[in-house]
């Protein structure tokens, strides 16, 4: 099989981002929210935890601390006890006091908006920082990388790379602009509904044709 061009490369991933829309026409964000803080901290509880405990946990998690100050505040051994069941969740209730913390000291109470700022705050990597920047203010400057985009990106061969933050770079060089923040959740529906980790359903699957993959994983 001839090596695909640059230009054959974005011309299939367009096909395939256009199939996925047709498939998911609802896909979006699963954690639920309703201000960019509560995103957040919903993101950084979801690494290593299903999106439907996460939404369990917060739904009384969000009502029991309600500001910014209040997570900031709270005592950690409770918080740690509040989000138990989201897994590593001493670490999780750390970086989530300290980066309400920081929001409340350094950026008057609010969650910033750009890529490095958010990269400032405790707990917060790309993955997280590409969540909150698009998910909660619209911008797109980066597009995340979670486990189902990194085994889709690699089966559908948009990447050669193992690393995020390397697969983060040849997403945004094949993908428009204009659709980095809706392709990671397309991916990750696919990931989970179709193109699963240890049983792809190939024949079923929307996008077979353009996938150098299908019927060989």
């Amino acid at each position: 099989m001839p090596k695909e061009s640059a230009t054959d490369l974005k011309k299939r991933t367009a096909k395939v981002a256009a199939l996925l829309k047709k498939a998911y026409p609802t896909a979006g964000c699963a954690l639920d929210r309703s201000n960019p803080f509560e995103l957040l901290v919903a993101t950084i509880l979801s690494a290593q935890c299903t999106d439907v405990r996460v939404n369990i946990v917060t739904k009384s998690l969000f009502k029991k601390y309600r500001s910014v100050a209040d997570f900031a505040n709270a005592d950690q051994q409770e918080l740690e006890n509040d989000i138990r069941s989201t897994g590593f969740f001493r670490n999780k209730a750390k970086n989530i006091r300290a980066a309400a913390a920081k929001i409340l000291t350094h950026f008057d109470g609010k969650v910033p908006q750009t890529l490095d700022e958010l990269l400032t705050l405790p707990g917060v990597a790309r993955k997280t920082a590409n969540c909150v920047q698009g998910i909660g203010f619209g911008i797109a400057e980066g597009i995340v990388v979670d486990t189902h985009v990194k085994r889709l990106a690699a089966r559908l061969g948009m990447t050669k790379h193992s690393d995020p933050v390397k697969i983060e770079r040849d997403l945004m060089d094949i993908v428009p602009k204009s659709d980095w923040i809706r392709l990671s959740f397309l991916l990750i529906h696919h990931g989970r509904a179709v193109c699963t980790a240890r049983s792809p359903d190939c024949p079923a699957c929307p996008v077979n044709k353009l996938c150098p993959s299908a019927g060989k994983v």
